[in-house]
């Protein structure tokens, strides 16, 4: 279900904005992967690193690549990591998450915080050579054109793309809850069907009969449909409608529980914060202005 979580928010009208205002702006990649992927982020986007697109075509520096988007994704789970690569270059990933779960990484990088000098690259040069890089005046180029930032540069794109990772965290419920892949008429039926009676104590049964299949059948198909099972689609619809409501003050936690479907203050309370990954309470504050 991630895989298909960051192919939708890829796809996403603020995602593709964000992604060319971030390159326009820095002059480097920023991608958006999903969590245990394995693969090169930004190969063929028209920002990458001329010098990291040369490695990618040999096997032997290919992996080395890999490895080093693999130590980067390590038990990045709660804040951004930066690792520098075989070659010198820092490359940073910033987690992005559905609630509880970590669903994928904003990555950026291939550039240098320092003007790389002829030392470091005749030792680069070694290294080419051994993964069998054909080291020439093209690659040679390459290297030395690589983008240079400041540490604080560097840090500050960083905290730009953990803010905007925190941004996409909020929308992924909501992509989620309204992804509409060429599904079925009755899977949007029986969409249709749970947003206008969210609010009654809705069963699986009754959805069934609402768009005149049976329990099993449906089950079957809407899981398939979503890649969640009822339950779960159905408190995400609850939830995304009880954001909303937290934005007016007057309204109490409690009223809001209710008001939504919610048989339990208790059960709201734990449902929103797997599904938004904070307490109503706390997503309540950080909508407060400051």
């Amino acid at each position: 279900m991630n895989g298909d979580v960051i192919q939708a928010l890829t796809a996403s009208r603020i995602y593709r904005e964000y992604e060319r205002a971030f390159s326009d702006a820095t002059g480097l990649p920023v991608s958006l992967t999903a969590a245990g992927s394995w693969q090169m982020p930004h190969r063929g986007k028209q920002s990458q690193n001329e010098f990291c697109e040369i490695m990618a075509r040999v096997s032997r520096s290919c992996a080395a690549c890999l490895t080093t988007q693999e130590r980067l994704t390590q038990d990045t789970a709660e804040a951004s990591r930066t690792v520098k690569c075989d070659v010198g270059m820092l490359d940073s990933a910033v987690p992005v998450r559905l609630g509880e779960e970590l669903i994928g990484f904003l990555q950026t990088g291939q550039v240098f915080c320092r003007k790389p000098t002829a030392t470091q690259f005749t030792r680069v040069a070694g290294k080419l050579k051994e993964w069998g890089v054909p080291v020439d005046a093209t690659i040679e180029t390459a290297y030395f054109q690589t983008k240079v930032m400041t540490p604080l540069q560097y840090e500050s794109m960083v905290g730009l793309l953990s803010i905007f990772a925190q941004h996409l965290s909020l929308v992924a419920n909501q992509v989620l809850v309204r992804q509409t892949n060429a599904e079925p008429p009755m899977i949007s039926r029986a969409k249709s069907f749970i947003k206008e009676n969210q609010t009654e104590d809705l069963s699986l049964s009754q959805v069934a009969k609402a768009v005149n299949t049976s329990t099993f059948y449906f089950c079957k198909m809407f899981k398939k449909a979503t890649g969640l099972n009822f339950t779960e689609y159905l408190s995400r619809v609850r939830v995304e409608k009880a954001k909303n409501l937290l934005m007016n003050p007057n309204l109490r936690i409690s009223e809001i529980a209710y008001e939504v479907g919610f048989q339990s203050l208790t059960h709201f309370n734990r449902v929103f914060k797997k599904v938004v990954g904070r307490s109503p309470t706390e997503y309540r504050q950080q909508l407060a202005p400051a």
